[in-house]
């Protein structure tokens, strides 16, 4: 419970295998206490209602969008540059040979 309480519904569903981490260590310590051997844990079945996981999903897909639109942004400029070095070797070509 430690453990789980230290992350919000939305860390647990896109963290999960972190959150997993961690409870196995907590609990390998606390079982070793009592001359006990854990060999693994799994967080099984982690339950949220259907708006909130909505939410999160949605939220993720909203964050893969911005990301996209952010490299599409970055790659007009790259081609912005590339023609305006083009044209301008363009024009210096042009003044040479006239």
């Amino acid at each position: 419970k430690a453990v789980v309480a230290q992350f919000n519904a939305s860390q647990l569903i896109t963290q999960r295998e972190h959150v997993s981490r961690l409870v196995r260590e907590n609990l390998t310590i606390r079982a070793k206490r009592f001359n006990l051997l854990l060999d693994d844990v799994s967080i099984t079945h982690m339950t949220f209602s259907p708006e909130f996981t909505h939410a999160v999903e949605a939220k993720q897909i909203a964050q893969q969008t911005a990301l996209r639109a952010a490299f599409l942004v970055d790659q007009a400029i790259q081609e912005k540059q590339s023609i305006i070095v083009r044209a301008q070797g363009e024009a210096r070509s042009a003044e040479v040979s006239t």
